[in-house]
């Protein structure tokens, strides 16, 4: 029920300067007071037989006038005030209102009630309800319709996509501000469709009190959903690979059959089982060395949008990494002897210049000097999108390195300090360590290092040393360590942290795809290929082709990817109609969870159970009562009494 009360004024009316004229009705009045009749005299032989006669005629002719004046003064008064139109109304139906609806279309609103979505349901109600002639706006999560009548954008309502996007309340009473005139003295509605998901929270959930806000919920028959949440792809030692896929929200007494699709081709099946918390996971198993268009594929009743998951495996281009080495310690090569990788070491006086074309990675360890001319290509390497790892010496030369260093960023190593000192401290949102560690984890194993050089620089800390000196500053591309890793330094590199550090300053130089990404979310993919400078690379799908952000660099291009894609699906990457690789998305699974928000705690909003309730309430706000009718019909009554005293009353 509405938590605003309609409070009515008195009679009202619509030309209040017609009732001056009830002034005239004192006209009649005054004739009849005041008027003179004049008698003739006859004589009579005996008047007294008359005397009760005429005492009689004389009584009735008075009520008789009487009656006739109130009746006409009535029937005046009662045309007077038609004229002058009387009505009574809410308080606020004089005022100028105007209208916003926000509707809900986020994937949420996929479940049925009464077998109907909640989105076509409240999408019928408005067509419905919403007066033809009423201007209003309306937005979504994706679309706004500014000052429209319903007929302007039926069929556009009729039609509406669903949209993995969801404004919290903050982000609705932003944009309803916007749509909002300025005007002080207007009623502003606001009329907000949604089924309330808990996520609508998120943020500041005080709503402007300037508006009239009107919740209307929308709430499913169910709210059990079954969702596939993710995949996970483990390459394992042998020929084969397992799938694992996670799902959730189902019911831990029935077993859901999932299917695995390459294309359109069914490759396998099996069903889930799940745990008392309604989570499951499953296992395929698949080639470990062959590409895979893949697609997970369950049925369920509740959401539509998460009961399918795409994911593909594309063949593996391994990163190209150059050492540049005087150093006698091979954990280079073990750190990088995996498939993933090409990797090739030179000492200084035998390296090739040639040999860094194509590289991914370069890695100076333990140079003295860094050459004027190998200072030159690398600089060209580092701006061409190449990924540059600096480890100094013990006797480095820090005005090579110094202006080198100057030369990619504002970097410079100043003093060396010869003291020990532990490796304490690693900034765990630093991108290298942000998927590394399952807790930030403090008690681990220090490493030391008996000299280091301090360094000046605008690059972020991954790790630091006590006292605060970094051990290693980088982002972007370069990597600048502050000590040799030399085991007479160092036992940096008998850390288990040197594994993932090394390994993701390495993934970062070529940024290949994840077996899926997220619709949403800023992805960065890169494409080997060599394009001139007039060629694109595009993404497509059967319907659907869009032209990625790029960056092109000597051998790959860097596609991101942020606005577009809107729709999920497995996506080619296309040059000149040829395709390169293949890539998938998928929507974000916020909206499988189907945990609603309690209304109720939300101050200055009406909460009406359906659309057609609203609008029913909006219409008796505005609601006026007209009598004007009921006075010309009294007036007409007033004049038949007149015509009725004139001839029976005697």
């Amino acid at each position: 029920m509405p938590i605003f009360d309609q409070a009515m004024l008195g009679m009202q009316f619509k030309h209040p300067e017609i009732l001056w004229a009830l002034f005239l009705l004192v006209i009649p009045i005054l004739i009849h007071l005041f008027q003179l009749r004049r008698f003739t005299k006859t004589p009579f032989t005996n008047v007294a037989m008359l005397q009760k006669v005429v005492s009689e005629s004389r009584k009735s002719n008075s009520l008789k006038k009487w009656l006739l004046l109130f009746t006409r003064l009535l029937l005046l008064a009662a045309i007077i005030i038609a004229f002058a139109q009387p009505f009574t109304s809410a308080t606020t139906a004089l005022q100028e209102k105007e209208t916003v609806v926000y509707l809900d279309d986020s994937f949420s609103m996929q479940a049925k009630n009464n077998g109907i979505s909640l989105l076509e349901k409240a999408v019928q109600d408005l067509i419905k309800n919403i007066d033809g002639d009423t201007e209003f706006s309306l937005f979504t999560n994706e679309k706004t319709f500014n000052n429209v009548r319903v007929t302007d954008i039926q069929n556009s309502l009729l039609s509406l996509p669903y949209s993995y996007k969801q404004l919290n309340l903050n982000e609705i009473d932003l944009k309803a501000n916007s749509l909002f005139s300025q005007n002080n003295s207007s009623i502003k509605n606001l009329i907000v469709i949604s089924d309330f998901q808990e996520r609508l929270s998120d943020g500041n959930t005080d709503l402007d009190s300037t508006l009239v806000t009107h919740f209307v919920p929308m709430q499913p028959r169910e709210i059990q959903n079954v969702s596939i949440d993710s995949v996970f792809v483990d390459d394992g030692l042998n020929e084969q690979a397992k799938l694992k896929v996670f799902l959730s929200g189902g019911n831990e007494n029935n077993a859901l059959p999932i299917s695995l699709y390459n294309d359109e081709e069914l490759i396998a099946k099996t069903a889930a089982k799940f745990k008392s918390n309604g989570d499951a996971e499953v296992a395929f198993t698949i080639p470990a060395s062959e590409k895979l268009n893949g697609r997970l594929s369950i049925i369920d009743n509740a959401l539509g949008y998460d009961n399918r998951f795409y994911f593909n495996i594309n063949s593996k281009e391994k990163i190209k990494v150059l050492a540049i080495s005087e150093s006698d310690s091979d954990y280079l090569n073990r750190l990088f002897r995996g498939d993933e990788f090409d990797f090739q070491k030179y000492a200084l006086n035998q390296l090739d210049y040639s040999n860094l074309d194509n590289k991914n990675v370069v890695i100076l360890d333990n140079l003295a000097t860094i050459p004027s001319s190998l200072q030159n290509i690398l600089r060209t390497f580092k701006n061409d999108g190449g990924t540059l790892i600096i480890v100094p010496a013990i006797n480095s030369n820090l005005s090579t390195y110094n202006t080198f260093l100057s030369s990619l960023s504002p970097t410079q190593f100043s003093e060396k300090i010869t003291s020990n000192a532990q490796l304490t401290t690693i900034t765990f949102d630093h991108p290298l360590y942000r998927n590394v560690f399952e807790q930030e984890v403090t008690n681990f194993q220090y490493p030391s290092v008996k000299e280091h050089f301090r360094i000046q620089t605008t690059l972020p800390k991954a790790l630091s040393l006590e006292g605060g000196d970094s051990f290693l500053s980088g982002d972007d591309g370069l990597y600048v360590y502050t000590a040799p890793l030399a085991l007479d330094n160092s036992n940096f590199i008998n850390s288990p942290l040197i594994v993932p550090t090394f390994y993701n300053m390495a993934q970062s130089s070529l940024q290949t795809p994840k077996p899926y990404q997220t619709l949403g979310e800023v992805t960065t993919v890169d494409i080997s290929a060599q394009i001139g400078n007039d060629d694109i690379l595009e993404a497509s799908k059967a319907g659907y082709e869009f032209i990625p952000l790029q960056q092109t660099f000597p051998n790959r291009v860097r596609l991101t990817f942020d606005q577009n894609p809107t729709e999920d699906g497995i996506f080619s990457i296309l040059q000149n109609e040829q395709r390169l690789q293949n890539i998938s998305f998928n929507y974000p699974r916020a909206e499988s969870q189907l945990k609603y928000l309690d209304i109720g705690v939300l101050e200055n909003v009406n909460t009406m159970d359906s659309v057609p309730e609203l609008f029913e309430y909006l219409e008796a706000e505005n609601n006026i009562t007209a009598y004007w009718k009921w006075f010309v019909i009294l007036a007409l009554l007033l004049a038949l009494i007149e015509v009725l005293i004139q001839k029976f009353v005697t």
